[in-house]
């Protein structure tokens, strides 16, 4: 029997849950866990990082003024992240369904945008790193530097998502649908090349991707954030201590969502061609991937809960939007039932002159 040669993944945004797939290992009982248990999760991500982005973006529309790079970029993360959750459903049903039934254009929509999700994120995160570092580390030229950035942050905004494109542009351009046999004839929606190349260009593909998608914007945070620190424990200010926490905690969140995802990758992909693998290993490969992707994509409604009850400015904006919302709802109900007295009022105005 010819042994097929395996899957890998070609980036954080992979979600091809039949790789690995080598007779006679069994991945039956794999598929099941992630019929149950994809529906559900993206069904729930999807929910609550929709909602809870939109009301960050209305935040920052209707209240908030983009008095610095920082808050530019908060909002782009949000609108990003409802970008990424309105493609959930189509992965929801992709798993409960255990076929691809939306075609090769939705495809390449659902694992592009997440590819711009985590690349655009990653820039967005390592920008206001940078914006940081000059409020904090350079106060001396920061009112400059700072008005000068805000002055370009549309374009400086347009690189980043032009990037992210460019870093997400093989997910686009290799994602598609096609039909596979195992024990039956399914679709699934996965990155796809020309097996002769197969290997070696997924393998450049991840690690070009992962370099300049992942690892360079965190070195980059990671350098501008230790200078913060250093700085902000000699100045000893309980202000700018207050101000950086919500920020280094977007951060530190950020990290523990997708590095574990990350490094799940990696090592699938270091373990490709290695034709020694046990089912079993296989098997715990699998899950792992499963887990981690779930705990990557729940990163995009994390960020609203981190400014809400940790921004003290933020929270009160927000329940600005809730109060005038309540303000709106009771006025309509007032209106509503208003028009509907006086239209009954015509109405009875008009029965009692057909009496008389």
């Amino acid at each position: 029997m010819i042994q097929e040669e395996p899957n890998t993944t070609d980036y954080a945004y992979d979600q091809d849950y039949y790789d690995h797939i080598i007779p006679p290992c069994d991945k039956n009982e794999v598929r099941n866990f992630a019929k149950l248990f994809f529906p559900f999760a993206y069904s729930l991500i999807c929910v609550l990082g929709l909602v809870g982005n939109s009301f960050v973006v209305m935040t920052f529309s209707l209240y908030k003024r983009s008095e610095s790079m920082t808050d530019i970029c908060l909002c782009n993360i949000a609108i990003v992240d409802i970008l990424f959750v309105l493609t959930l459903p189509f992965r929801a049903v992709y798993y409960a369904l255990d076929d691809w039934i939306f075609g090769d254009l939705i495809c390449k929509l659902t694992r592009g945008i997440y590819a711009i999700n985590f690349n655009c994120g990653m820039l967005l995160l390592a920008c206001i790193s940078m914006d940081r570092y000059i409020a904090i580390v350079q106060a001396t030229k920061s009112f400059k530097l700072r008005a000068r950035t805000l002055a370009y942050s549309k374009i400086i905004c347009l690189v980043i998502w032009g990037s992210s494109f460019l870093i997400s542009s093989s997910t686009f351009i290799f994602s598609q649908s096609y039909t596979i046999s195992l024990n039956v004839t399914k679709h699934i929606c996965e990155h796809k090349t020309n097996p002769e190349t197969k290997v070696i260009f997924k393998l450049l593909i991840l690690y070009l991707q992962l370099l300049f998608g992942f690892f360079i914007p965190l070195l980059i945070m990671i350098v501008c954030y230790t200078f913060i620190v250093k700085t902000l424990v000699k100045a000893q200010n309980a202000k700018r201590n207050k101000a950086i926490r919500v920020i280094v905690l977007i951060v530190i969140v950020f990290l523990v969502c997708q590095l574990p995802y990350n490094v799940v990758l990696i090592l699938n992909a270091s373990s490709m061609g290695n034709l020694d693998r046990n089912c079993q290993s296989e098997k715990k490969m699998v899950y792992a991937k499963h887990l981690t992707e779930t705990l990557a994509f729940l990163h995009c409604c994390m960020n609203p809960v981190l400014y809400a009850f940790i921004g003290v400015k933020f929270r009160n904006y927000f329940l600005k939007i809730i109060t005038g919302l309540s303000c709106v709802r009771a006025w309509e109900h007032g209106s509503t039932h208003s028009s509907r007295g006086s239209s009954d009022t015509g109405y009875s105005r008009q029965t009692s002159e057909i009496h008389e």
